[in-house]
Parts: structure tokens; sequence; C-alpha cells
């Protein structure tokens, strides 16, 4: 389920916020389907299915507006989010509530972040979904093999009657996940990412909203037409990962977790490789770039659900890999970053 809070993610590069690489949670855009039936008192495959695509619907087609609360870290940050469909246009705005300045105004072709105190517009396309309250594609068979599935308590949530379901991993290599989701409407309500002790290290959850009110396009705009004279703008270009061979490949991926992206960024001014795998719930981002002339920070790290591990290869590359996994797999990966043998 941000990567200041990243409920809509510009994607800076590969050590910077959480949700910013590829795929991810407010839990992570689109669909899931069928999932496995566990005992008599947990939910069948076929209401599994059906709760997810009504969750994930509800994210898309929903009009909302409420209040974002995410913790990580021992932190709190605080955004107001508006989500609006008019006809088949999706628009959503962001605006942090507390600590430094920023709206993000998102589209279905384009996201623009504007940060006043530093006067500065980032410009980027919209390549995936993923944000709060949205969920990520289906990989079905790693869902139904690695998670099992539960329907747990209900509870009320910002006012609101909800259910909640449960994700927890078969083994060590994945986080576990709980959602909550509105009983009336499908929607998602709230997030949780559990560690390997099944303690919460994110969490996500709307503490007032609005669903299915009428809104009027003023509330989802941007602060100006077009920016004043002293203020930079800041562009991607246009298709900002582009799908081709890199030459790169991960020989130990986890089981369940698989490719669902591979190409070219432009980071920093040149190229990057640019790897994401994804078991369905979550994505793990692996990044190869010639050592940059600075000093690096190697080994693990965190940022709040998202760890990050950086190793120096063959004294010429940077390998970058972070994702919302356990410390040990965003390793286990890392070390596992290879040439593709020539053919």
């Amino acid at each position: 389920m941000s990567r200041a809070p990243t409920l809509l993610l510009e994607r800076t590069g590969p050590r910077v916020k959480a949700r910013e690489h590829g795929l991810s949670l407010l839990a992570r855009q689109a669909a899931f389907t069928v999932f496995l039936v566990l005992c008599a008192r947990s939910a069948t495959a076929d209401e599994a299915a059906a709760w997810l695509q009504r969750a994930a619907n509800a994210a898309r087609q929903l009009n909302y507006t409420g209040t974002v609360v995410y913790q990580h870290s021992g932190r709190v940050e605080t955004s107001h989010l508006v989500h609006m469909l008019d006809g088949r246009n999706e628009f959503e705005k962001l605006v942090n509530l507390d600590g430094p300045a920023r709206e993000v105004i998102r589209n279905d072709e384009q996201i623009r972040c504007y940060y006043p105190d530093a006067k500065i517009v980032r410009i980027e396309p919209r390549t995936f979904r993923n944000a709060f309250p949205s969920l990520l594609p289906p990989q079905v068979n790693a869902l139904t093999e690695y998670y099992l599935f539960r329907k747990a308590e209900r509870a009320r949530i910002a006012g609101m009657e909800a259910q909640a379901y449960v994700f927890e991993p078969k083994d060590g290599l994945r986080y576990g996940h709980k959602f909550w989701a509105d009983i009336a409407s499908g929607l998602l309500l709230k997030a949780r990412l559990l560690n390997e002790k099944s303690e919460p290290v994110e969490q996500f959850a709307f503490t007032d909203i609005q669903i299915g009110a009428k809104l009027d396009r003023e509330l989802v705009k941007p602060p100006f037409e077009s920016p004043p004279a002293d203020w930079q703008v800041r562009e991607a270009l246009p298709g900002e990962v582009v799908p081709q061979e890199t030459g790169w490949s991960v020989r130990e991926v986890p089981p369940g977790f698989s490719k669902v992206v591979e190409g070219y960024r432009q980071l920093r001014g040149k190229a990057v490789a640019h790897i994401v795998y994804s078991d369905g719930l979550v994505a793990v981002s692996v990044f190869v770039e010639p050592t940059p002339s600075t000093p690096q920070q190697f080994g693990p790290s965190q940022q709040g659900g998202i760890n990050i591990y950086s190793r120096q290869l063959d004294n010429n590359y940077l390998v970058t890999v972070l994702g919302e996994a356990p410390g040990l797999t965003v390793k286990q990966i890392a070390f596992s970053v290879a040439r593709k043998p020539s053919q």
C-alpha cells in the first residue's frame, strides 16, 4: 500500500520513496481474480475474487473525498484526497495537510506534483495505478500458492461499516497484508502491511470519507493553469520505462514472483536498467546503473514498509533493489543480479 506521503507516487529514482518503483499498495490499481478455499469459515475462492474485483472497481469508478492518514517508521502524515470520475475519465487530487506543502494531481494520462516551498512542478506520464485505495494487477497462481486468504472481522472505519480481509504469506519471503473494505460500496478504507512477525510496518486509513458524493471538477484542478515565471518545470519523457531487453537478469527470483516489466528509464540524465517482479500483491524493483561518481550508500536501508538493498557489481555497476518485502528477500535478489549469458 509513499512512498512525504505518496498516495499518488511520483517516481524519482531507485532510492526514493517507498512506492515510487513502478508497481506497488495504497494498495497499491486494477483487479484481482481467483483465490483458494481455505476452511469452512474462510471465504471461498469465488467470494475472494468477487470482493477483490469489487474493491478495484470501486477505487476507479466511484467519487469519494476524505482525509487519509499514512503511518510508517513512527511517523504520521495526513493528506486530503479527492477522486472523481467524469464520464470515462478519472481525476484525483492529493494535498498534504502537514509537513512540506505538496499537491499531487493525477488524470488518466499524467501526474503533476506541485511543491510550493521549492517552487517546482514535476510532470510525469501515468504508467501504473499504484495509489491507495487501489489494488495491483493479479498474478493468480502466485496468490493462491503463496498466500492464505481469509475473511476476518467486521469493524467501523471512518464511520463506515467495513469487512476485513487478510493475506497471510506461506513463507518468509513476503509480507502479509490486511485490508478493510466498505461493506456498502466495496471501497478500501484501510490497508496494513505486516512484517514477518505480523507487526504493522505501514498503514493507510481514511479517518473521514464521503463516498458517492457529487463533486465539482474545481476540486481536482491544479493550483494554477500555467506555472509562475519563477517556478521550475521538470518534465519526464513520455513512456518513462522503455520495454526492451536490458542484458541483466535475476538468477534466484523468490518463488511466486514473476517479471512484469523490463526496460530502461532515464534517471539523473542517464539510462538505467529497470526490472520489476511482482507476486500479485506487491512489487520489487531492480535498478542497474553505472556506478555514480559520487559516494554511494551500500547495504540495507528501509523507508516505511519498503526495504532497500544496494551493492556494487564488478566495480562498474550499482545494483539497487527495493520493494515491500522482507530485507532478506531484497538482499537475495540484489546478490542474484547478473549479466545474461551471451547467445
